[in-house]
């Protein structure tokens, strides 16, 4: 077995943690084509590892595992009137939700992360599908 433990590495492996998942996020993010990048203005990106006992009562989960992220602020179309105190838009990543998504399926942890940040973004463009999976494809 020891042999095996060198060759995979996983081992002495953690569970990716906040920070990792947020690289993970930037670097998708960064592989996004740069105009749609400008376009997005001032997004910030948070990790947690499940969202926050409010989000899932609004939003009526049954469980705090049934949203893998969240876009939060105004869609572009409305930022021409920015409100006094408001913030940046931000893109919220759940952790322990994208963890178990991934322990359940055959994708990469990198192609997860980004399927949701675009997925995210897109609710920030108001995007279709089509126009969210043609981004996922200049990620991979």
């Amino acid at each position: 077995m020891g042999q095996l433990d060198q060759r995979n590495g996983w081992s002495r492996r953690l569970a990716p943690s906040l920070e990792e998942i947020e690289a993970l996020a930037l670097e998708a993010y960064a592989q996004l084509p740069a105009e749609f990048r400008a376009l997005s203005g001032e997004i910030r990106f948070h990790v947690a590892d499940f969202p926050t006992d409010d989000v899932v009562e609004e939003m009526s989960l049954e469980s705090p595992f049934d949203i893998l992220g969240l876009f939060e602020g105004r869609p572009i179309g409305a930022l021409d009137t920015p409100q006094t105190g408001e913030f940046p838009n931000r893109i919220l990543l759940y952790r322990r939700p994208i963890l178990d998504y991934w322990a359940e399926h055959e994708e990469s942890l990198g192609t997860l992360v980004a399927h949701v940040l675009i997925h995210e973004i897109g609710h920030h463009f108001g995007l279709s599908d089509a126009d969210m999976e043609a981004l996922e494809d200049q990620t991979d």
